[in-house]
């Protein structure tokens, strides 16, 4: 239940709804007991011929106190008009308190509908930034599917199953102790006797309930891993299509789906036995109640009207119950969604701002990598003893055989990943030292895969900056060679360019995002392949782009092809995660060693 109650911190949001709730429920309680109540004199008087009653002395109980002056008023109305006028005259009362009743209750749900999807606006958006925090480290160990499962079905889930639940688990338990209350008052023997018969039906509840939890988690993991395999196919259907792969697909996606349908049967059926359970066992205890009732009437413990009034009271606790019990189902179920949320709010974000951490703006002396040592698994060295030094307006390159660590050193200049041994310096500072949104700031990334968005082109290269001319945006596409096929596009600019781009070429794509990086004018410039994926004619045209672009900016290029870097200020070969050569393209030839072999292979 942990989970369930770390939802509720959110009600904080909404103090005073939850304060009007808790009246208007108290409120539909109060009218519930006087409609029973009113019945009593009214049984009194019905059905005993010469009826006469007066108000009841200081001294008597709770009940003959409520109702005395009620009562005094009945008997002389029926006195003076009969016992018709009277008839009338107690519905009238009746459905003024039933009105009030249900008029209070529909307050109580109004008002909360502002707390059930506020507190589900907060949660998803928590949820949303925190994932937006989290370290790249977090996302290679979690399928995107299940964590898209848990952000809208999963919240939706604790909509439903926990907030929905909220009102009831406030309204059921005023009513069931307001009962409670007048029933003690009539009969505390039995009231204990019917407490005892509701705290068995309670066990046999809460048993079922225990499963229930178990099952809902089991249902709401398969469910990730539904969106996982909807995910991976819809976004690699060339392929499955290309490899005619279409029933291995189909027949995975089956086997789950239909594991899924049998979990969510079996909890539905399991949930669904609450209601009417809950009602046959309150029916139980009542036929038991009016056995052992009956005969306390007969024994003259109290008068008939009075226990009438006492099983009507009870029978009202029914219902809260029932209720209550769905209620505790619906919070079992939600609790597992719960759960599975709360492992993404309670992941500590291990690349963060330190205290006191300090600003920087531009890049005034260079970069520097001293004795890095890094690994993404314990005794899986990945970059072994790195030091390199980049001076601020200098460009590098890195190159090397896949594996050689090349993309990981580059990771760690913006800190999607922290070293572990050494440091990376940036103007003679440790990068840990200067607040991450400026340390990334200075940065503009172009990388292999041309990352888009489903918006426009405007939006895409404009992407979270703000007070930006569409003359700027211009000039940023004309230096990355985009302009001419842009504004040829259907609506120039505005041209939507569907989900990742897809309506571009390759090419196309990746001048996009060099002018997204060129727009922000960044004094370092990281280039992870971006060249690579493209044919001759787009690579000429991201290629002239580049080297207009890394004039006079300190810039960092990882590449395959090694034509491509030769006007670089200096080259870093790397192999195994170690520097094994280090200096400009001729002075590389001339070594004869590592750099010129892989050289004569790409000139082959």
């Amino acid at each position: 239940m942990k989970h369930f109650f770390s939802t509720l911190r959110y009600i904080k949001h909404y103090k005073a709804h939850a304060v009007f709730n808790i009246l208007f429920n108290i409120l539909t309680t109060f009218f519930t007991i006087v409609s029973f109540l009113v019945l009593k004199p009214f049984l009194d008087i019905l059905f005993t011929e010469g009826a006469s009653y007066t108000p009841a002395a200081s001294g008597g109980g709770f009940i003959e106190q409520i109702v005395g002056i009620f009562n005094s008023y009945l008997v002389e109305y029926i006195n003076m008009y009969g016992k018709k006028a009277g008839l009338l005259f107690v519905c009238v009362v009746v459905g003024i308190t039933f009105f009030m009743k249900n008029l209070f209750r529909y307050l109580a749900l109004w008002i909360m509908a502002p707390v059930r999807y506020g507190i589900e606006r907060y949660l998803r958006q928590e949820v949303f930034e925190k994932l937006l925090m989290l370290p790249l480290s977090y996302f290679s160990d979690e399928r995107k599917g299940d964590l898209m499962s848990r952000i809208t079905s999963d919240v939706n889930e604790i909509q439903w199953s926990v907030l929905q639940s909220l009102e009831t688990i406030v309204r059921s338990p005023v009513a069931i102790i307001g009962s409670l209350l007048v029933m003690v008052y009539i009969s505390p023997t039995l009231t204990g006797f019917s407490f005892l018969l509701i705290l068995f039906v309670g066990l046999i509840i809460g048993g079922i309930g225990k499963t229930l939890r178990k099952k809902s988690a089991k249902a709401q993991e398969s469910l990730g891993n539904l969106l996982s395999i909807l995910d991976e196919t819809l976004g690699g259907l060339r392929i499955v299509q290309g490899f005619a792969a279409e029933d291995y697909k189909r027949e995975k996606f089956g086997k789950e789906n239909h594991y899924y349908y049998g979990m969510m049967k079996r909890i539905m059926r399991r949930k669904d036995l609450s209601s009417p359970l809950t009602e046959f066992l309150g029916i139980s205890i009542v036929l038991v109640l009016l056995l052992f009732g009956g005969n306390l009437v007969f024994e003259g413990h109290f008068e008939a009207s009075t226990f009438v009034v006492f099983v009507m009271m009870f029978y009202n606790i029914i219902d809260p119950a029932k209720s209550f019990s769905s209620a505790f189902y619906a919070i079992q179920k939600g609790s597992a969604a719960a759960e599975r949320v709360n492992k993404i709010l309670e992941t500590p974000i291990s690349i963060q701002d330190q205290p006191n951490a300090e600003s920087i703006q531009t890049l005034e002396k260079g970069i520097e990598f001293q004795n890095i040592n890094f690994e993404y698994e314990e005794g899986n060295s990945t970059l072994n003893s790195i030091n390199l030094s980049i001076r601020k307006g200098q460009s590098i390159a890195l190159v090397g055989p896949s594996g050689a660590g090349k993309s990981t050193l580059v990771d760690l200049l913006p800190r999607f990943y922290d070293v572990e041994q050494g440091q990376v310096l940036v103007d003679g500072k440790n990068i840990k030292s200067y607040k991450l949104e400026d340390l990334r700031n200075l940065m503009g990334i172009v990388s292999q895969e041309a990352i888009l968005f489903n918006d426009t082109i405007y939006n895409n290269i404009v992407f979270g900056l703000k007070n930006i001319t569409p003359q700027q945006v211009e000039e940023a596409a004309k230096v990355a060679n985009a302009h001419d096929f842009i504004i040829a596009s259907e609506k120039g600019y505005q041209t939507r360019i569907g989900d990742r781009g897809t309506k571009l070429s390759g090419g196309q794509r990746q001048r996009i995002t060099l002018a997204r990086a060129i727009l922000r004018n960044p004094p370092i410039l990281i280039l992870d392949e971006a060249t690579s994926a493209l044919d001759s004619e787009s690579e000429k045209l991201v290629q002239e782009a580049l080297i207009k672009v890394m004039q006079n900016r300190t810039s960092i290029v990882i590449a395959h092809r090694l034509s491509t870097i030769q006007h670089v200020d200096q080259i870093i070969v790397m192999q195994e995660g170690k520097i094994i050569e280090q200096g400009n393209h001729k002075e590389l030839l001339a070594k004869g060693g590592v750099y010129k072999k892989l050289v004569r292979l790409q000139s082959m």
